[in-house]
C-alpha cells in the first residue's frame, strides 16, 4: 500500500484527484499509477483501470488470476466492475467512499447477483494517510 500511496501522492502534485493503485502478483509489482483523468483528457483513467490495462498488457491476459490489487481509496462503480471482469484474487483498499466508491458504500457492487466475480475485500489498509490526502487535496481546490 505504501508504493501505492505514493503513486497518490504524484497523482496530487500533478493536479489529479489523489488516488494510487498497484497490482501485485507472486510478490511481484506489475503495475503501479495514479489517477489521469486530466492529463489524459479520459474519465475511464481511474488508476485501478489503468494498472489492470498495463498487467493485462504485460501478462499478455484479460484475466488477471492471481493478481492483487491495492488501491487508495475505495473503487468506484466502473473500477469495481474492471477489477470483477479482470478476476483480480483480492483488493486492499485505504479510504472509504461514502459518496463514490462501490464496494462496501453505494452499489456494493460485489454484493449484487450480476457481478460474475467478487474479490476478497481487504478495507482500511492505510486509511488514514490515504483520507489525510484526499482531505488536504480537496481542501486546497476550495
Amino acid at each position: 500500500m505504501s508504493i501505492a500511496l505514493e503513486e497518490a501522492e504524484a497523482a496530487a502534485e500533478r493536479g489529479e484527484v489523489p488516488v494510487g493503485a498497484v497490482i501485485v502478483k507472486d510478490g511481484e509489482i506489475l503495475a503501479r499509477n495514479g489517477n489521469r483523468t486530466l492529463e489524459l483528457n479520459d474519465p475511464t483513467a481511474h488508476a485501478e483501470v489503468l494498472v489492470i490495462r498495463e498487467a493485462c498488457k504485460l501478462l499478455k491476459s484479460q484475466r488477471l488470476t492471481g493478481c492483487d490489487l491495492y488501491v487508495t481509496l475505495e473503487p468506484c462503480p466502473m473500477c469495481a466492475g474492471a477489477l470483477s471482469f479482470a478476476r483480480i484474487r483480492r483488493l486492499y483498499y485505504g479510504a472509504g467512499d461514502a459518496k463514490g466508491g462501490a464496494v462496501d458504500h453505494g452499489t456494493r457492487f460485489f454484493c449484487q447477483p450480476t457481478c460474475h466475480h467478487s474479490p476478497e475485500v481487504y478495507s482500511g489498509i492505510g486509511e488514514t494517510r490515504a483520507a489525510t490526502l484526499l482531505k488536504d487535496f480537496f481542501a486546497s481546490k476550495r
